[in-house]
């Protein structure tokens, strides 16, 4: 996806054309209307320049389709940001992620978290979470800030204790099982998913092994409902899109019907636990 800000402006561009057939209008009756010069309006649609908040203001007024400014200005915001490379967002180490993180996670009053193979950041102890960042570091070839990262991680979690923030974490059951470290730490991290459950205004649920495959989702995190943070192998996605964003929620609210909470958690948890004791 190394073109992907083009793809994104050819694809917007092609909304707007066919908003404005829709309309039927041509692109020189839509130009004569906006005061543009004939060609803005081809370059516009076909991605070879990227419009402006105004530009887009002009299409939808012109075109009687104001109904769907909203989305295709958050469409038009998201073009440069959607797609960010690790090797870019990690080129200084990953204290430098946790910090944007941590920006966003201060902002927001209602976080959705999903992760199907290992525990969120916000839950993690130090153990888990160095043994996870070294490998990150090992793996992107990055600078080495491990201390920093993990310190910064772990200032993060002072978040999950504040009065006007509601927390949602879904995991699936093979977070408990995929080792991260060693059965020290795992046996550490499941000890603290335990005490999780019993925080104010923080749900975990646990999606079992078993549960049907309705959803296929990559780990995501929901920021109210104005932003959600996707990670891939090789880049960052941050999406804004309204209608996307639906979908996302959508999917948070298949999986959160699937899991367990409370006591049927704890059980899910302690067998894992158990486990871990049994081989160690």
């Amino acid at each position: 996806m190394t073109n992907s800000a083009q793809e994104a402006r050819e694809a917007l561009g092609k909304r707007l054309r066919q908003i404005r057939r829709t309309a039927g209008l041509t692109g020189v009756d839509l130009a004569r209307r906006a005061g543009w010069h004939e060609s803005k309006v081809s370059k516009i649609e076909y991605g070879r320049i990227k419009p402006s908040d105004t530009d887009i203001h002009a299409y939808c007024a012109h075109t009687s389709a104001n109904h769907q400014l909203p989305d295709l200005l958050a469409t038009l915001h998201n073009i440069d940001s959607a797609y960010i490379e690790w090797r870019q967002i990690l080129g200084t180490g990953v204290k430098r992620r946790q910090q944007q993180t941590l920006k966003l996670e201060s902002e927001a009053t209602f976080i959705r978290n999903y992760q199907p193979f290992i525990v969120a950041g916000l839950l993690q102890t130090a153990e888990y979470a160095r043994a996870i960042l070294k490998n990150v570091i090992e793996f992107y070839d990055i600078p080495d800030d491990l201390d920093e990262g993990v310190s910064k991680r772990m200032e993060r979690q002072q978040v999950l204790y504040r009065r006007n923030k509601r927390f949602h974490f879904l995991i699936g059951e093979q977070s408990l099982y995929t080792t991260v470290g060693d059965d020290g730490v795992m046996a550490g991290q499941l000890d603290r998913l335990m005490s999780v459950i019993g925080l104010p205004r923080v749900t975990l649920g646990i999606i079992p092994l078993t549960a049907e495959a309705k959803v296929l989702m990559n780990n995501f995190v929901m920021f109210d409902n104005r932003l959600v943070k996707e990670e891939g192998s090789t880049a960052g996605l941050a999406i804004t899109q309204p209608r996307e964003l639906a979908l996302y929620g959508r999917a948070f609210d298949i999986l959160a019907r699937q899991s367990l909470t409370g006591p049927a958690a704890r059980t899910l948890i302690g067998e894992a636990l158990e486990r871990r004791h049994s081989t160690s």
